[in-house]
């Protein structure tokens, strides 16, 4: 596999802390999590610091920061808090996601176009702080353009609708998604997916050349119940290089 084919994975941790809030105290505790998958060949570690901290936790991000040797990814949502976070801690990238309080996880893409106005100020802050910015999006091409507009270099396309549907649906929704991608490249913008992919799903995802990077992280926490997490994670990596 050349370094262009490569197709980076990145270890959301957010669910290690999920179960470790179910009792309180210290264990499991992500930031070992996060080590772990670094060494079992994950590229980069995602943690989602939602403004209601029902998992990850701001001492997490402190040292998420201070300990990884791979890129840190900060999934935020388009606040003022979560900008100041970010600015003190400069993670490799932020990822800017739409956020619900009553949502059990995201539901969706953040509307770039119809956020122009909020979005760009944070935008041009997180880019002057050396952060790379990443917005989370539906793959549909007013909202590419939006990026575009914006000054992202990455978007990171929503696949949780592939997951779900079936049959000629789904084939639909990854006409879509191929689509975006191909949009998205063509003007510069480098492509990551994520959201809801699994070993059984993750290969037509995997396969389309323009995706630079998938972020995964409560499948490969849940399969680690079964199998350990290492091994998820390799699972995970070899399933991604075979559909490249």
């Amino acid at each position: 596999m050349t370094p262009t084919s490569h197709l980076r994975l990145g270890v959301n941790i957010d669910h290690v802390a999920t179960v470790r809030n179910a009792r309180g105290g210290d264990y499991p505790d992500p930031v070992r999590a996060a080590l772990l998958a670094a060494a079992a060949g994950a590229d980069g570690i995602t943690a989602h610091l939602r403004e209601d901290r029902r998992h990850i936790t701001d001492a997490d991000i402190a040292r998420l920061a201070a300990e990884l040797t791979v890129p840190l990814n900060l999934e935020m949502a388009a606040t003022d808090e979560m900008l100041s976070i970010a600015l003190r801690h400069r993670p490799h990238a932020a990822c800017i996601v739409p956020e619900k309080r009553e949502e059990r996880t995201t539901e969706g893409g953040i509307d770039a176009a119809g956020q122009h106005n909020r979005l760009a100020p944070m935008v041009a802050e997180l880019r002057n702080a050396n952060i790379r910015v990443s917005l989370f999006i539906e793959p549909d091409a007013r909202q590419i353009e939006a990026a575009l507009r914006l000054g992202a270099p990455v978007v990171e396309l929503h696949t949780g609708r592939y997951c779900e549907l079936e049959g000629e649906a789904r084939a639909a929704e990854l006409r879509r998604l191929t689509d975006a991608a191909a949009l998205a490249a063509r003007n510069g913008i480098e492509v990551h997916a994520g959201h809801g992919l699994t070993f059984d799903n993750v290969a037509p995802i995997a396969a389309i050349p323009q995706v630079r990077e998938l972020n995964i992280g409560h499948f490969l926490v849940g399969e680690a119940i079964f199998i350990g997490l290492a091994e998820s994670i390799r699972r995970m990596r070899a399933e991604m290089d075979a559909a490249r």
